[in-house]
């Protein structure tokens, strides 16, 4: 076993059967050596930094009924919110001047957010924030919806593949959707520019360790700028309420994996690692994960954006949170990287 982990660092790549072993394997000292190795890997790439992301939950409206997802179309407990462009730039303001130089604008499939008011919007950003990147995580869209969005000025786009496995996809998602089409968008994002982002929920119903495999295998081969991966978190209001939650031991485990496989990418310690267990983000960087995504939407939207329940709001509001983050960081041995926070082009 310690072979294969040489041959990852070294070679940044492993057959089906060496990534498998790694994911089944239970010799404590070895994962942990994995896990030392990917923040050794970290720290040659990117130092001590951790970037920062200002997190914005656009909309909890969704015209999809994904069967893991809170925001689904069929849950009618929810209290639907749509932020408003003013808001928006508030917000990021309020970012702004805490020090934040990287904007996320996420929400759900909100058909009320047409393109021309994404556009407007980002535009809108572009011109107030113009040494800032803007990050869009806002679905499945068409080639020239993200051609608009790109020439008006998002530089971003994180779109979750979710799984690469076909039957598995069509266990969480509804007859609507496609794996086709969503691995498409993702191609279209890489083909116009975009720092594009991937990645999957760990744990999620029907899950097996052959699929994360393929998981695995995609993102070696998309080469992706940056990858986000979480526990699968059940929410109460979805077919999937009764469901056994993800593992945080393995969410960790492929963060390693993903930093020896792509040294140069972002990978963000997830707000679900932070909702499964306290400590749960820094635990994702000790293990390799080099972005934060610190929520900075108005508190009166954070209760209702609920993909799954008991969500850590981890908010920075006030130059006191500012404060304490860098601090506890600190007392970690790490620093917040001043900037956008840019990824690095893969060798």
């Amino acid at each position: 076993m310690g072979g294969l982990l040489e041959q990852l660092r070294s070679e940044h790549v492993l057959d089906a059967s060496g990534f498998k072993s790694l994911l089944l394997c239970d010799d404590k000292a070895l994962i942990d050596d994995l896990h030392r190795s990917a923040r050794e890997v970290t720290d040659q790439v990117f130092g001590r930094k951790i970037f920062l992301r200002g997190l914005m939950e656009i909309s909890n409206h969704c015209r999809n009924n994904c069967r893991y997802c809170g925001l689904r179309r069929d849950n009618h407990e929810i209290h639907r919110y749509r932020l408003t462009t003013e808001e928006i730039m508030d917000s990021a303001q309020k970012a702004f001047g805490l020090g934040f130089r990287t904007f996320v604008l996420q929400g759900g499939e909100d058909p009320a957010e047409d393109d021309a008011w994404v556009e407007a919007t980002v535009g809108q950003l572009r011109k107030r924030f113009p040494t800032c990147a803007i990050t869009l995580s806002l679905g499945e869209k068409s080639r020239e919806s993200y051609l608009r969005f790109k020439r008006a000025g998002a530089d971003r786009y994180l779109l979750r593949h979710e799984t690469h496995n076909e039957g598995h996809y069509r266990l969480l998602h509804p007859k609507e959707m496609s794996l086709a089409h969503r691995l498409q968008c993702l191609e279209w994002l890489r083909q116009l520019g975009f720092q594009t982002g991937c990645g999957m929920m760990v744990g999620s119903p029907g899950q097996t360790v052959d699929n994360l495999v393929e998981d695995l295998q995609y993102i070696h081969d998309s080469r992706p700028a940056m990858v986000g991966m979480g526990p699968f978190i059940p929410h109460h209001v979805t077919p999937f309420a009764h469901e056994t939650a993800g593992s945080v031991e393995l969410t960790l485990r492929l963060i390693s994996i993903v930093r020896l496989m792509l040294p140069k990418v972002l990978l963000p310690a997830t707000t679900a690692l932070g909702s499964m267990m306290p400590g749960g983000r820094m635990a994702g960087l000790r293990a390799g994960a080099n972005v934060l995504m610190p929520n900075v939407s108005p508190v009166s939207a954070r209760r209702a954006y609920e993909l799954y329940e008991h969500k850590d709001p981890g908010a920075i509001d006030t130059i006191e949170d500012w404060k304490r983050l860098e601090t506890n960081l600190r007392l970690a041995g790490f620093e917040i990287g001043i900037g956008r926070g840019d990824g690095l082009i893969h060798s």
